[in-house]
């Protein structure tokens, strides 16, 4: 069974930063796409960046200049660096995996549960 585990969170000053890391695990031969999802309390979850495999990135306006999305493709890993951190950065982010590939089944989408991102001062 393939498995998403983020870690990372915490709380934060506005202006500072966090590194999220989600790790994939489960006997995966691939990954297409990696990405980050959040959820404000209140509000709908949102894409925050997605990778693809072959390294093509994509940002949702409000974070573009100040997160930066990374894979680990050998390690099936990937990587969510925030910085110029800002209250309405707040949100539970959840890491999520498209089209994986194992040795034992095809998931069309993983989600992770989720590491919790408090800015604050």
């Amino acid at each position: 069974q393939v498995q998403l585990v983020e870690s990372g969170g915490g709380l934060v000053q506005p202006g500072g930063s966090l590194r999220l890391s989600c790790i994939a695990s489960g006997s995966i031969f691939s990954i297409d796409a990696m990405a980050w999802y959040r959820q404000a309390p209140g509000k709908q979850r949102e894409l925050v960046s997605v990778m693809q495999s072959g390294g093509v990135t994509n940002y949702a306006e409000s974070v573009k200049g100040r997160f930066t999305i990374s894979r680990d493709n050998a390690k099936n890993t990937v990587y969510l660096q925030m910085n110029s951190l800002k209250p309405e950065d707040t949100a539970v982010y959840y890491c999520n995996a498209k089209n994986v590939r194992s040795s034992l089944h095809r998931y069309l989408e993983v989600w992770g549960r989720g590491t919790l991102v408090t800015v604050s001062s």
